[in-house]
């Protein structure tokens, strides 16, 4: 008992789903409480990913002995020529054979082979990398939690990190200690040394991952899973265009979609780094979550389907006035007597000046534009958190976001904004009801994004939705704005489309119709990005850590008897507080 409570002294003890991991107070490895949300959503994409990929080995066994049985069947004459050579060979010896004593009675030489085959293509149980471990917290989760997983290893190039997660190791006991291994290595080596060994590999960073994508998309194996995570949210946003195309090769656009075009651009910047290796990307759910965005694609080889990359990516025209948007595409197909042969795009698909508004027009990209999610998957996902509901800590958030998802247009990228689209006119917003109702009576699409509450991603052209706008403004009359504003360009122009505002009857989502909660609030206040390990915490980080823990904190400091640090905390704060007056001195004395 003593030698247990010496062992926890300093430690929190953190409980996340079935996994429970020691925390030091003194920030030295990295845990975020916030990331509940991620590690739910990894896990079960992983366990409809183990699903899939029985489902999937048992179909390509049964199209192999369905093959084989098809050659033995299209050759019925050699056969009985061999059965009658036989017997002929057995009568002129003047005994009869019987089956060979190594081979089971009624057992041809064909079923032998092809059990044999299925001895050697027996599935194994799926191996896991977290290539970037810290505390371990997020592969001990998947070794406890879900079934039929193999061996997970979990890396870290910092000793204590790896130190810590040894640690966290041995206290989840048995189960965790026969599938979790510990290394301290390099990622980047690590997965370039261990090429296509890994089902799925698990890259979630504090920052950019851009650094580790070329090798991870080398240690995957053939329709394995990576999951990539990029918090660096303020670079893929366009706050630094410069910084986000040389890390991901992209330029990032200032828009109300920004968050769904950092997802594109994560996700062309992986399509690009698998492409070299003659492998490709299928994206099967895309994420905007909290501070942060997640990918998971499945990676293939084949030279082939590798051609097909210029066509699932585009370039974006946004006009610098009212925010439209158009997309180029890279590349484009031809076909001439019977071939099919690739093309660059046709453009310019937008003239110098917006047809809406005259303005100019900025251009970014590329991005991924091909659907940047699997319905079908998202449908099974989904299926399965709700069937296991007691089983996600985050059960509430992460089913919220894949309903939103699962009712998503999975064939158009990016989205308009209501709100937007007003703020350029100057004109009250109706409600999405009645503007939903508009696009479906038009004769479009329209669906919600799960990125943006107030976004609406839909199929119809700009020309489309400011003439529906346009509409609007005539039964809601506006104030007269200046003449080069960008609003009054667009509304001193009379609509081709007559807009009906009469509610539609798929206005609203299953979802919305069901009054299903679909975006929402933090469950706590400082719910977001955390200190990077190793830093020391002063009371500039209250606004990320909140009071509580740094308080906490400052009493770890006070019992290891470092007192100057103490003083510089309390320095900082009474530098902070105001300075008061005489008479309010007095007054407090």
């Amino acid at each position: 008992m003593g030698e247990a409570e010496d062992t926890l002294k300093g430690f929190t003890v953190i409980k996340e789903g079935e996994a429970e991991i020691l925390m030091h107070s003194s920030n030295a490895v990295f845990y975020n409480k916030a990331q509940v949300n991620n590690r739910d959503m990894s896990i079960a994409v992983l366990r409809t990913f183990i699903s899939k990929r029985k489902e999937e080995h048992a179909a390509s066994l049964n199209k192999k002995v369905k093959t084989v049985s098809k050659v033995h069947e299209s050759r019925p004459s050699e056969s009985a020529e061999e059965e009658t050579s036989n017997a002929g060979d057995e009568k002129q010896n003047g005994e009869h054979h019987g089956p060979c004593m190594d081979e089971p009675e009624g057992t041809s030489k064909e079923t032998v082979q092809v059990s044999s085959w299925k001895r050697h293509e027996e599935l194994k149980a799926p191996k896991v990398l977290e290539a970037l471990a810290a505390s371990g917290l997020r592969a001990l989760r998947y070794a406890r939690e879900i079934d039929g997983i193999g061996q997970v290893v979990a890396l870290d190039n910092d000793k204590v990190s790896i130190e810590a997660c040894k640690k966290n190791i041995q206290f989840n006991g048995s189960i965790a200690c026969s599938k979790v291994e510990a290394h301290l290595a390099d990622a980047r080596l690590y997965m370039l040394s261990h090429q296509k060994e890994f089902d799925a590999v698990d890259l979630d960073p504090y920052g950019s991952p851009s650094v580790f994508l070329d090798s991870a998309v080398q240690s995957v194996a053939d329709g394995g899973l990576l999951m990539c995570t990029a918090t660096d949210m303020a670079v893929l946003c366009g706050g630094n265009g410069e910084v986000c195309y040389s890390k991901y090769g992209s330029y990032p656009l200032k828009g109300k979609y920004c968050h769904e075009m950092a997802l594109r651009i994560l996700l062309a910047c992986i399509e690009s780094h698998a492409n070299r290796y003659k492998r490709y990307i299928v994206p099967i759910l895309s994420v905007q979550m909290d501070f942060y965005i997640r990918v998971f694609v499945r990676i293939y080889t084949s030279a082939s389907a590798m051609k097909n990359t210029p066509l699932k990516l585009s370039y974006v025209y946004q006009c610098v006035g009212c925010d439209s948007f158009h997309l180029q595409s890279v590349g484009r197909t031809v076909t001439k007597n019977n071939s099919l042969k690739y093309a660059p795009g046709f453009g310019p698909i937008v003239p110098q000046e917006c047809s809406d508004c005259g303005k100019k027009f900025n251009m970014g990209g590329p991005i991924w534009s091909a659907p940047i999610h699997d319905q079908e998957w998202v449908s099974s996902i989904l299926a399965n958190v709700k069937a296991s509901k007691e089983r996600y800590p985050a059960y509430e958030r992460i089913s919220a976001v894949l309903t939103t998802i699962s009712e998503e247009l999975p064939d158009v990228p990016l989205f308009v904004s209501l709100h937007n689209l007003c703020a350029t006119l100057k004109c009250t917003s109706p409600s999405a009801v009645i503007f939903r109702s508009a696009v479906i009576n038009a004769g479009y699409r329209i669906s919600s994004s799960h990125v943006n509450p107030l976004g609406l991603k839909t199929d119809a052209p700009m020309d489309a939705i400011w003439d529906i706008m346009r509409c609007w403004v005539k039964n809601h009359p506006v104030k007269a704005q200046p003449p080069d504003q960008s609003g009054t360009v667009i509304l001193s122009r009379e609509p081709s489309l007559q807009a009906n505002f009469a509610r539609a009857v798929a206005s609203l989502s299953k979802a919305q119709a069901k009054k299903v909660a679909r975006f929402l609030p933090n469950p706590e206040r400082h719910w977001g990005p955390k200190v990077k390990a190793g830093r020391q915490i002063k009371s500039k980080h209250a606004s990320l850590l909140g009071p509580e823990q740094l308080n906490e904190h400052l009493k770890h400091m006070e019992n290891r008897g470092t007192d100057e640090q103490i003083n510089d905390v309390e320095d900082e704060h009474k530098a902070k507080r105001p300075k008061l007056s005489e008479d309010e001195t007095t007054a407090l004395s």
